[in-house]
């Protein structure tokens, strides 16, 4: 592992990994498409890649840290009395516990077949196309539940808060985020998918997407950073390229929750589409 490709790495990925175009899909295509053979097979990948997410939970840890303050104390408050009050931060606390517990268990349980997909660029190509797919399906589903007469384009559609969603509603979007697993697709691409289905606006989608990928990466780091250990440059590398990935992850995450208020998924889509196919071919034409 070389300096120059990890900190390419940790910009790509600070910059992919808020936006629903799957960063892990990147950071196995885009070395694949640059020849980078050696480095998608190296033991050390994938703790440099859980090290460049924890930069980019860094990154969310700060920019939502108001939110992270109060659903903290007030999950410490439901377990001091064990009871969910009348705090509308009480019921997210428990929300996103319930939200993180399918991909968590899918994580565990499957850990090795999917830690091996890591180094099939091609593959990582053909879900990134599927990806698209999804953005461009939910979006699609979502304008079809919009008002669509002139009378009713009067009236603003009505959308939940994070805290009026269900246990269910919860269980079912951090089912969908278990899909995110797999290089190509998206984390907070089908978390959004998923909780757009479930009334959110595009706003609190993404949002409740942040806030359910943060404990789930900092557990994966958990995990894997400490394999690192035995080796000083690869994880003084790892760090640093952390760090630059939770800079540009700040910025993508702040632009994007700007760009939420009144944009869409389509973008997004076919911007997977684009992508996808053209390492498909590219995979192809080399054989």
């Amino acid at each position: 592992m070389d300096w120059i490709r990890a900190l390419f790495l940790a910009v790509l990925q600070g910059i992919t990994e808020p936006f629903p175009v799957s960063s892990l899909g990147h950071t196995v295509v885009i070395p694949g498409a640059l020849g980078w053979g050696d480095l998608l097979n190296s033991q050390a990948f994938l703790p440099l890649v859980v090290t460049l997410h924890l930069g980019t939970a860094s990154a969310l840890l700060i920019f939502f840290w108001r939110d992270w303050r109060d659903i903290i104390s007030a999950f410490i408050r439901v377990v001091a009395r064990r009871k969910v009050g009348t705090d509308p931060n009480e019921r997210l606390s428990w929300l996103i516990v319930v939200g993180t517990i399918p991909a968590g268990l899918i994580g565990l349980i499957l850990q090795n077949p999917l830690t091996s997909l890591f180094s099939i660029p091609e593959l990582a190509a053909v879900f990134l196309v599927l990806n698209g797919s999804i953005l461009f399906l939910g979006e699609l589903l979502r304008r079809r539940a919009e008002p669509k007469t002139l009378e009713r384009q009067k009236q603003e559609m009505v959308f939940k808060d994070l805290h009026q969603l269900t246990w269910k509603d919860a269980l079912f979007i951090g089912a969908m985020q278990s899909l995110a697993l797999i290089p190509g697709i998206s984390r907070s691409g089908v978390t959004m998918v998923a909780g757009l289905s479930q009334g959110l606006s595009h706003k609190a989608a993404a949002r409740f997407a942040f806030l359910l990928a943060t404990p789930l990466i900092l557990a994966a780091g958990v995990l894997e950073v400490p394999k690192l250990f035995g080796n000083t440059q690869a994880l003084l590398i790892a760090v640093v390229g952390g760090v630059v990935a939770g800079l540009a992850a700040y910025l993508s995450t702040r632009f994007l929750m700007r760009y939420f208020e009144l944009g869409r998924l389509d973008p997004f889509a076919f911007y997977c589409w684009g992508v996808g196919l053209l390492a498909i071919i590219l995979f192809f034409w080399r054989g």
